[in-house]
């Protein structure tokens, strides 16, 4: 059976391109012609302007309903956060003040002590045990020489990126609660009497940990830069400090992050005591 090649259409429905191309005009004329021969109305521009102007006021007002709840919302967030610092502000305020009134009570108690105790051979026999047990509670203020060890997180470089703003709120930290750790457990190997941070006495009952961003000795926050001072010998403890540990990992790390780390002499230093805490029961098991 042949087949006559000439009569066979190659392209019985015209590509899409040709027609882009050759009738993107005729369908719509076309159409147009239609609705004039069916006569139906063609809209007028009176009325298409005013369906947009009806658009325009309904998303205008979408929007300024939703503008005046998001200061709303903004405004009774500013003011349930600044009743929350004022009520942590008036905590704090108290708490400084019965602390200020625990001390004087203390100061009275060890005054009236001495004076039943002191002139008495046996009340002076317990005078200086219970000095010697404050002593190891870190409970007696201490002053003399020794040396203080400051830490200081490195100074933020300005950082313009959109990511900056969002890790805002984020720690920048560099100084973590081990560093500190090391260092005190350092100072202690090296002969230190007593150690604070910050001016907060490190006894046998403190501790030193991180919060999430927050630094706290004894569950007081403290800030950057943090200073270590401790009692003692001042060429024993930067000899024993020097050769520690700690002191190579705080070089490593000023070196890497850029924190600050210092060693001072220092040839008076008046270090406050801990907080001691009340024991509920106890009792004698005999002398050691």
């Amino acid at each position: 059976m042949s087949r006559n090649w000439e009569q066979i259409r190659r392209n019985p429905v015209p590509s899409l391109l040709k027609a882009l191309l050759e009738d993107h005009l005729d369908p719509g004329y076309a159409a147009a012609a239609h609705d004039r021969a069916a006569g139906h109305a063609r809209p007028s521009r009176v009325g298409i302007g005013l369906w947009l102007v009806l658009g325009g006021l309904l998303a205008g007002l979408v929007l300024g309903v939703a503008y005046a709840q998001n200061i709303e919302r903004e405004s009774g967030t500013d003011q349930a956060r600044n009743e929350i610092l004022a009520t942590v502000r008036t905590a704090e305020d108290r708490n400084d003040v019965l602390a200020a009134t625990r001390d004087d009570v203390a100061t009275q108690v060890e005054q009236r002590r001495i004076e039943v105790l002191a002139d008495d051979e046996q009340g002076a026999a317990v005078l200086d045990r219970l000095a010697r047990a404050e002593e190891a509670a870190a409970a007696a203020p201490v002053r003399g020489p020794g040396i203080t060890v400051t830490l200081a997180d490195p100074t933020s470089r300005p950082d313009l990126t959109d990511s900056a703003e969002k890790d805002r709120a984020r720690s920048t930290s560099v100084i973590l609660d081990r560093d500190l750790q090391s260092v005190v457990n350092a100072l202690w190997a090296g002969g230190a009497e007593a150690v604070a941070i910050n001016g907060v006495r490190v006894g046998p009952g403190v501790t030193v940990r991180q919060a999430g961003g927050a630094m706290l000795v004894d569950n007081q926050p403290v800030f950057s830069p943090y200073t270590v001072a401790a009692v003692g010998s001042p060429a024993e403890l930067q000899t024993g400090f020097v050769v520690s540990d700690a002191y190579l990992r705080m070089s490593g790390v000023q070196q890497l992050y850029g924190v600050g780390f210092t060693i001072t002499e220092a040839t008076d230093l008046a270090l406050p005591g801990a907080s001691v805490r009340d024991v509920a029961s106890a009792r004698e098991t005999g002398e050691r």
